[in-house]
């Protein structure tokens, strides 16, 4: 190996290490502070999220997500969500129409026992991807109808995330993954939640990748803090 290229390498390398500690700095500033401000209960929530391609513009999404009170067995929710989307702008851009039902368990104040809850929810949303650099930035705008059982709602939800590829490789190669969600009722209480997340990720191919990650969701006068497993696959 030539000097030049050594000095490639060794650039290489300290911008690499440059873009980790400045997410491991910004997370490491920002959580702990929501974890103050608010009471927090660590829980566990196990995703799985599936897109079907049917053809270069329209998709199919699927997704699984069975969240806990506690590291596993203790319900918090369950939430099944499908719907039917199309892609356009060179695939940069999705609308979507679909279905979720979510099953929650509710604890009931000052007691051990539970209630269950069960919605129904139609939702539309658009998704718009970029790229900045190696940065990949997306967009998430959604509307939710929300059936709780004898109760209607509305919601619309923004999320806004980032991944950063640690390597160059394409196949089982690390990155960084970050995203901030708020919620927005349509009611006189606007504020609903919000949720900051930052983890890392392995990208096995391009149909095949899995997260571990932190999130803090925190509501009005109360928060809770969740480790995040995902797989997110396309087929």
């Amino acid at each position: 190996m030539t000097s030049i290229q050594e000095k490639y390498f060794f650039m290489i390398n300290i911008k690499m290490k440059y873009r980790i500690l400045m997410v491991v700095l910004v997370f490491g500033l920002i959580l702990p502070t929501y974890a103050k401000a608010q009471e927090s209960n660590l829980g566990n929530w196990l995703m799985y999220i599936g897109n079907k391609k049917i053809n270069s513009k329209w998709n199919i999404h699927n997704e699984v997500q069975y969240r806990n009170y506690n590291a596993i067995g203790d319900l918090e929710q369950l939430l099944l969500r499908t719907g039917l989307g199309y892609s356009f702008n060179e695939s940069k851009n999705n609308i979507l129409l679909g279905y979720g039902y979510i099953l929650s368990e509710n604890y009931i104040d000052n007691i051990e026992e539970k209630v269950s809850i069960n919605e129904h929810r139609i939702y539309q949303q658009f998704t718009s991807k970029q790229k900045i650099g190696v940065v990949k930035v997306n967009h998430r705008y959604r509307f939710e109808q929300r059936f709780v059982e004898n109760d209607f709602k509305m919601r619309f939800r923004y999320f806004l995330s980032v991944n950063v590829p640690i390597s160059k490789k394409e196949m089982n190669s690390f990155y960084l993954s970050a995203y901030n969600e708020i919620f927005l009722n349509s009611e006189s209480a606007i504020f609903d939640r919000n949720r900051l997340y930052g983890g890392l990720g392995l990208k096995v191919n391009k149909n095949l990748r899995f997260e571990l990650g932190y999130m803090n969701q925190f509501f009005e006068t109360s928060g809770r803090d969740q480790i995040n497993i995902i797989s997110f696959i396309n087929f």
